[in-house]
């Protein structure tokens, strides 16, 4: 298939360019940046020039491809609302110009909206609607355009896709430790992250793009929920500090912006996704990676 990728140079979106491109797929990415472009040439992609903001350039691409993983968003926590709504009008534009296609369109989402008492599983839906709800609401939004004519799936990632090369939370929360002298988690350190490794993610985005039905929510949840204390003692054990507990009321002073996530209790199951896509994975474990240096971030 003729793909055409938003994030693709980014930290899931190269390795799902890898992975496509290894199993005979074309990639086409979006491309902010000379070194972006550069970057997916290097790797034997095509290369679309734009960015979320240029909503009529996104529906182009999708009309002239096969398919659509969208991975691309805009993580400017200062203004997150305005982040969404810039989402939810890409996701619109791509989905209108696939309707009544048959074409399959992957959207990035997350597990943050956890059911209390159990795990999130793929039956649940998300709580996530309009453009002025948390990432515009887009899986809402796309799923409902399985009834449309699209091959509209959700790709639920895990809150750290970890591996060697991740700036992503597990790689701020090693910062802060640095900073403070201390691996720190929030109260009695109970709460849970799903994990998955970044070569996982992508063979999970690739199989969804070949068997996922319409309508499909796949979790890219290799662990289910590793607690926050576990995450913590392995960051300090890796830099050679202690581990400490924070109070909640004083988590933001201590974490900043992420404070809010690593306090959420976010555990998921993968299960169905297993059993539909044939999903295994074979990566090495979250603490496993924080104990083998992936996070040893230079001074």
């Amino acid at each position: 298939m003729r793909v055409f990728i938003t994030g693709a140079s980014g930290w899931i979106g190269s390795a799902v360019t890898d992975e496509l491109l290894a199993h005979g797929h074309q990639v086409v990415g979006l491309a902010r940046s000379d070194g972006s472009a550069a970057a997916l040439t290097a790797k034997g992609a095509e290369v679309h020039r734009g960015s979320l903001d240029d909503p009529d350039g996104l529906a182009e691409a999708a009309k002239a491809a096969d398919a659509v993983i969208h991975l691309a968003f805009i993580h400017d926590f200062t203004d997150y609302a305005a982040a969404g709504r810039t989402e939810h009008v890409a996701v619109q534009r791509m989905l209108d110009a696939l309707e009544g296609s048959d074409r399959p369109f992957l959207l990035a989402s997350g597990l943050a909206s956890a059911v209390p008492g159990r795990p999130l599983t793929e039956e649940d839906p998300s709580p996530f609607h309009g453009a002025d709800s948390m990432r515009g609401g887009s899986e809402n939004l796309a799923l409902s355009y399985a009834e449309r004519g699209v091959r509209a799936v959700a790709l639920r990632f895990a809150p750290t896709v970890h591996g060697v090369g991740d700036h992503g939370f597990t790689a701020q929360l090693t910062r802060i430790a640095r900073q403070h002298g201390a691996a720190a988690y929030i109260g009695d350190g109970s709460s849970h992250w799903a994990a998955v490794h970044r070569t996982d993610a992508a063979r999970l985005v690739r199989l969804a793009l070949e068997q996922s039905p319409a309508g499909s929510r796949v979790h890219a949840a290799a662990e289910s929920g590793i607690p926050s204390r576990d995450i913590a003692a392995a960051i300090g054990a890796q830099l050679g500090l202690p581990t400490v507990s924070v109070a909640a009321e004083e988590a933001g002073a201590h974490f900043g912006w992420i404070g809010h996530f690593f306090g959420m209790d976010i555990v998921a199951s993968s299960e169905r996704t297993r059993e539909l896509l044939g999903w295994e994975p074979t990566g090495p474990t979250l603490l496993e990676d924080i104990a083998a240096g992936a996070y040893t971030l230079p001074e």
